[in-house]
C-alpha cells in the first residue's frame, strides 16, 4: 500500500500543472487516485507481476537424494551402507535471461494497464464534475428566471389593477412559472444523482458539495489535431500495453528456441562405506562426480512452440494496427465535439447578450402599454435557453479536452 501511495503521489505531481487553475477539481482527482478500488486493484496486479521475474530467472531447485542399503553391498574395502546424491540442472545459455525478460515486459505492460485505468478514472471524474458544474449553473439560472418572472408578475398585476391589460397576462406568467419550477425540481433531483455518482468514483463517504459561485475556466487545447494524434500514437496507454506485450513475445520466441536446446546436469554421489571383515575401512567414502545432458529429440514439439509465438506476434501486430485506426476515429469524434463546443460558447454568449438587451426593451415597452406580454415571455424563454446553452458549451468543451487528454495518456 505504501508503494501505491508513492506512485499515486508521483503521478499526481506530473499532472498538477494541467489542473492548477481548477483547484477544486484537482483535489477531487487526488482523492479519487488514493481511494478508487479499481485503481488499487490494477496496481496490486502490477505489483504481483513484478514478483514473477525473480522466480523465473532462478535456476531449478537442486535435487537431493538419500539411499540406505538394506542389504549392504560388499566391496573390497567394506560394505556400502548408505548414499547421498545431489544434482543441479542448468538450462541452455540465455534461457533464464529470456524468461526474466518476458516477465519484465509483462510487468511493464501491467503498469501501463494501471496507468490506463488511472487516465480513465481521471477522465470520468472530470466529466462527472463538469456535469455537476452545468447542473449547478442550470439551477442558478433557472432560479434567476423565476425571480425575473415574479418581477414581471408584479408589473402585470399593476397594469391589471389599472385596467390597462387583462388577467390573461397573469395566467401566462403562472403557467410559465409552473414550468420553470418543475424544471428546477428536476435539476435538483439530477444534482443528487450526479453527487452520488461522483462519490462512487472518489470512493468517499464525504458528501460532495459543489460551490455554485465557481466559474469554469474556458481553457483551450493549444494543440493541433496532428500534434494530438502524434501524441496518442506514442503515449496512449492501450497502445503502449500492446507494444510491451509484443516485446514480451520477442523474448518468448527466443525462449521457445532455447527450450529446444540441450540442458546440462551436474552432480555427485557420496557413498559411505562401513568396516569390512579385515577392519581396513569404516570411515572411507566414495565421491562420484556425474554430468548429464538432456537431448530434445522430439523436434516437432519445439518447432510448434516457435510457430505459436510467431502467430501470436502476427496477431499482436494486427491488434496494434487496429487499435491505432480505432483511436484515430475516436479522436476525430472527440475533436469534432471540442470544435463544436468552442463555437457554441461564442454563439450563445453573444445570443444571451442580445436576448437580455431585447428583454429590457420589451419590458420598458410593456410598462408603457405598447407591447404584448406574450413577446416578453417568448424572449424570456430565449434568454433562459441561451444562458443554459452557453454554460453547457463551456462544460462540453472542457469534457472534450479531458477526453482528448485521456486518449493522449494523461
Amino acid at each position: 500500500m505504501k508503494n501505491y501511495q508513492i506512485i499515486i503521489a508521483i503521478l499526481f505531481l506530473l499532472i498538477s500543472s494541467t489542473i492548477s487553475a481548477q483547484d477544486e477539481l484537482g483535489s477531487y482527482l487526488k482523492v479519487a487516485a488514493e481511494n478508487n478500488t479499481e485503481l488499487k486493484s490494477k496496481f496490486s496486479e502490477y505489483m504481483a507481476a513484478l514478483e514473477i521475474a525473480p522466480q523465473v530467472k532462478a535456476l531449478p531447485d537442486p535435487q537431493l537424494a538419500f539411499a540406505y542399503f538394506i542389504q549392504p553391498v560388499e566391496t573390497r574395502v567394506g560394505p556400502q551402507q548408505f548414499k547421498f546424491s545431489a544434482s543441479q540442472l542448468f538450462p541452455w545459455f540465455g534461457t533464464l535471461k529470456d524468461k526474466e525478460n518476458v516477465a519484465i515486459q509483462q510487468a511493464k505492460a501491467k503498469y501501463e494497464v494501471f496507468l490506463e485505468s488511472k487516465s480513465k478514472l481521471f477522465n470520468d471524474v472530470r466529466s462527472t464534475y463538469y456535469n455537476i458544474y452545468f447542473n449547478a449553473k442550470a439551477i442558478e439560472i433557472t432560479k434567476e428566471n423565476i425571480q425575473l418572472l415574479n418581477t414581471f408578475k408584479r408589473l402585470a398585476n399593476i397594469k391589471i389593477e389599472a385596467g390597462l391589460t387583462s388577467a390573461l397576462d397573469e395566467y401566462r406568467i403562472e403557467m410559465e412559472l409552473g414550468d420553470l419550477e418543475n424544471q428546477l425540481a428536476l435539476l435538483i433531483d439530477q444534482d443528487g444523482v450526479l453527487s452520488i455518482q461522483f462519490q462512487k468514483l472518489l470512493n468517499s463517504e464525504s458528501k460532495v458539495v459543489f460551490n455554485p459561485t465557481i466559474q469554469l475556466d474556458d481553457i483551450n487545447l493549444n494543440l493541433s489535431k496532428e500534434q494530438v494524434l502524434d501524441s496518442i500514437l506514442s503515449k496512449n496507454h492501450q497502445l503502449l500495453t500492446l507494444s510491451l506485450q509484443q516485446e514480451a513475445l520477442s523474448y518468448q520466441k527466443s525462449l521457445a528456441g532455447n527450450n529446444g536446446k540441450p540442458s546440462f546436469l551436474v552432480g555427485f554421489d557420496y557413498t559411505v562405506v562401513g568396516k569390512g571383515d579385515n577392519n581396513l575401512a569404516g570411515t572411507d567414502a566414495f565421491v562420484f562426480p556425474k554430468i548429464g545432458i538432456s537431448i530434445p529429440l522430439y523436434r516437432t514439439k519445439y518447432k510448434a512452440m516457435v510457430n505459436e509465438v510467431l502467430h501470436l506476434q502476427s496477431a499482436k501486430e494486427f491488434e496494434i494496427e487496429n487499435k491505432e485506426n480505432l483511436l484515430s476515429v475516436v479522436l476525430e469524434n472527440g475533436w469534432k465535439n471540442y470544435s463544436d463546443a468552442d463555437r457554441r460558447i461564442q454563439l450563445y454568449k453573444s445570443q444571451s447578450a442580445l436576448a437580455e438587451l431585447s428583454l429590457n426593451l420589451l419590458e420598458t415597452e410593456y410598462s408603457t402599454g405598447n407591447m404584448s406580454f406574450e413577446e416578453i415571455l417568448r424572449m424570456e424563454r430565449k434568454l433562459l435557453k441561451y444562458k443554459l446553452e452557453a454554460e453547457k458549451a463551456i462544460a462540453d468543451k472542457q469534457a472534450a479536452i479531458a477526453f482528448i487528454h485521456y486518449l493522449m495518456g494523461r
